[in-house]
């Protein structure tokens, strides 16, 4: 008898499976979040539901309200207050995606035009401002003010690791320590406020809210160095931008800072020539890759994501086993299986 081997591509599928516990059990939830989300654009001035709608309707994945949903069921809380705070955390997202492509100059949002380049630098930035005034009003009905505490951190937290990362633009000479502070400010803090709050809407025990934030944190953090990763070494369909747009914005990320550290003297002027002076040509892209894997800087960035999963995983142990446990167990493998 022969054997006849059937080859199937699981990749994508494989990591979109993980997420769909999560997905399946805030689906309800979800909608209204997404109801909410849709009645707090809504502006006589045109423009602002136009921009916000523009990146709004583009997609994303939501992780996280999905995730401020998943830890208040983790920790039984049979509310409503966690509808507006997911919300909340969407508009402060979106407002940081609109004010970085501003930064950034990026011209490409989640596979299509950036809204700067739709409606403008001066839009995105005001619609952005108008999206994060929007999230503090849903915070300051929900009447928790711990939860608009973390909130408001996280926002202070952002904006300062948005100038950091402003002071550190095109420096090859950027530590991993320096980028690791970035992206816990820039990423981590928000990922860790969604994490948050669930359990203090629930009335959780200390132990159990700083777990929920330890998992967010760790998450947040393992899940920009796997989009750093995946700039150099994934696709656009993966990212939901073009591939070496981080290269191409002279964005200082891990992969670079490895291969810059562990490269030999004309690997580093090729990293100052295109990163810090801007001065790119035909097979940058190409070489700035090889380079990458010469020095397993790719590799590297994934396994020090790897490490942060573990810790996200890890801050979850106090908990009892349910489904929503497991659920948010599989969100890190998720995170992390984007890289394959």
């Amino acid at each position: 008898m022969r054997v006849v081997g059937i080859v199937i591509p699981l990749e994508e599928k494989s990591a979109t499976r993980l997420i769909e516990p999560l997905t399946t059990l805030v689906a309800a939830d979800m909608a209204l979040v997404n109801q909410t989300i849709l009645s707090r654009t809504g502006s006589a001035v045109t423009m602002i539901p136009e921009v916000a709608n523009h990146l709004i309707a583009s997609g994303g994945k939501r992780l996280r309200p999905i995730l401020t949903l998943a830890t208040a069921g983790l920790c039984g809380y049979d509310g409503e207050g966690h509808i507006k705070l997911a919300a909340a955390v969407e508009f402060m997202h979106t407002a940081t995606l609109l004010h970085d492509d501003v930064v950034d100059d990026s011209d490409m949002r989640r596979g299509k035009a950036a809204a700067r380049v739709v409606f403008g630098n001066q839009a995105s930035v005001l619609v952005g401002d108008f999206l994060l005034g929007q999230a503090f009003k849903m915070m300051v009905e929900v009447g928790s003010l711990a939860c608009l505490q973390v909130l408001s951190d996280a926002a202070a937290i952002i904006a300062e690791g948005e100038v950091m990362q402003l002071s550190a633009a095109k420096d090859t000479h950027t530590s991993e320590d320096a980028y690791l502070a970035v992206i816990r400010a820039k990423t981590a803090a928000l990922f860790a406020a969604a994490c948050e709050v669930g359990p203090i809407l629930a009335g959780s025990p200390d132990e159990e809210i700083e777990a929920c934030r330890g998992y967010g944190a760790n998450l947040g953090i393992a899940f920009q160095l796997i989009d750093d990763a995946l700039d150099y070494g994934g696709s656009a369909a993966k990212l939901g931008k073009n591939v070496g747009d981080d290269f191409r914005e002279g964005k200082i990320t891990l992969p670079v800072v490895l291969s810059f550290r562990r490269g030999a003297p004309a690997e580093r002027e090729f990293w100052k020539r295109t990163l810090e002076r801007g001065e790119t040509q035909d097979g940058d892209l190409e070489f700035a890759i090889a380079t990458m894997k010469k020095h397993r800087a790719i590799e590297d960035t994934i396994e020090r994501a790897r490490h942060y999963a573990a810790m996200a995983r890890d801050a979850l142990e106090l908990f009892p086993s349910s489904e929503w446990k497991r659920a948010l167990l599989d969100a890190v493998e998720f995170s992390v299986q984007r890289a394959h």
